[in-house]
């Protein structure tokens, strides 16, 4: 996968979440779609569409994969649920999920305490 966004500018940002800053909306945007691309990066394959509708989608994680329609595997919240879950913060958030392979529990938070300098 091809990064789209600078991951200086990209982590960045998810610091700055993780660390409780009022990110501005662009702000927000660019850590979603930095922490989706890293995602996808970490588990790549095409089994599981990964959706924070309005900001962005990914598919990763191996397995079987689909080539038209609505994938069998989806995980789809708002960008303050996946923002939270990526640095491990516990949210009230809802997550829905449907697909055999859509538990995605073992795969986050993403980054952690090192990588956020916390």
């Amino acid at each position: 996968m091809k990064r789209k966004i600078d991951p200086s500018v990209g982590m960045g940002s998810v610091r700055r979440f993780a660390a409780g800053e009022r990110l501005t909306e662009a702000e927000r945007r660019t850590a979603v779609r930095f922490s989706l691309e890293e995602f996808a990066i970490r588990h790549p394959g095409r089994s599981v569409e990964i959706r924070v509708p309005w900001v962005g989608a990914v598919q990763a994680i191996e397995g079987p994969t689909h080539t038209r329609g609505t994938p069998p595997n989806v995980v789809e919240m708002d960008a303050q649920t996946w923002l939270k879950l990526v640095v491990g913060q516990p949210t009230a958030g809802i997550v829905k999920a449907s697909g055999s392979r859509s538990d995605l529990r073992q795969l986050l938070p993403l980054f952690g305490a090192a990588q956020l300098g916390l």
